[in-house]
């Protein structure tokens, strides 16, 4: 277990099981959390995968997925969350498109080369002692790399999952709050993807929103990659969730 500050705040970091969870000092820990495990989970085994393989289309003949940083990651096997259930599988876990990093990345850039404009244009900047231009220097890479940090971190875990029982969004806001929504396969009442815009549409990305019979009406999976294969995949899942209901085939 270790303490570290974060923006004026004690946060405890503890490791265990190959997991890591934070939480503020004095509080619980996240009550939901995406954990990489050092090993492969073997999940081929879970009755409810097997059924869900079965019926889906989408992932029939799909590969797993192990880049940990992909948007778009089929059958995770290396990615668990706090309060999945015994029986219940990851079939898909979504960030939303790369493209959308491209204005931060740029940004970041841009400010790795400032100073040396800087210098360029006010000479009188190598006038001041060495170690006030060092400190200056470091403070502003300093600077660039923690927003850097934040965006990837932002985007990284800001997440959608589709499992086996359920559809989850965790939106993370810092590592001191975050919220989750989530609804029961057999709650949802209508699935439709949009995609807008020349960008949209050339890089295959674009939104979800599902409307459901559960305590929080809609969930919306934004600017996620492949929208139509997400819906797809969905309503093939509640499709599966009628007929184990109904006891037909």
């Amino acid at each position: 277990m270790r303490k570290v500050m974060f923006k004026g705040h004690t946060l405890i970091i503890q490791i265990s099981n190959n997991k890591i969870q934070i939480a503020k000092e004095n509080e619980q820990y996240f009550p939901f959390s995406l954990c990489y495990t050092t090993c492969m989970a073997d999940q081929s085994s879970s009755p409810s995968l097997k059924a869900a393989l079965k019926k889906s289309s989408v992932l029939r003949d799909a590969h797993v997925t192990k880049n940990p940083v992909a948007a778009y990651c089929i059958l995770p096997s290396n990615a668990t969350f706090d309060v999945q259930h015994e029986d219940e599988s990851i079939l898909l876990l979504l960030r939303q498109d790369p493209i959308v990093n491209v204005g931060w990345v740029l940004l970041t850039i841009i400010f790795l080369f400032l100073p040396f404009l800087i210098f360029s244009v006010f000479p009188s900047f190598f006038l001041l002692p060495p170690t006030y231009q060092t400190t200056l220097i470091l403070t502003w890479y300093l600077i660039t790399f923690g927003y850097a940090l934040e965006q990837f971190v932002m985007w990284f875990f800001n997440i959608y999952i589709i499992t086996t029982e359920r559809v989850i969004d965790m939106d993370f806001y810092s590592l001191l709050f975050k919220r989750v929504s989530e609804a029961k396969l057999d709650h949802v009442e209508d699935i439709t993807a949009s995609s807008g815009g020349v960008v949209q549409s050339l890089f295959d990305y674009g939104n979800v929103r599902i409307q459901t019979a559960a305590e929080i009406p809609e969930i919306e999976f934004e600017h996620v990659p492949r929208p139509d294969e997400v819906t797809k995949l969905i309503s093939e899942l509640i499709d599966k969730e009628d007929i184990e209901h109904t006891g037909t085939k």
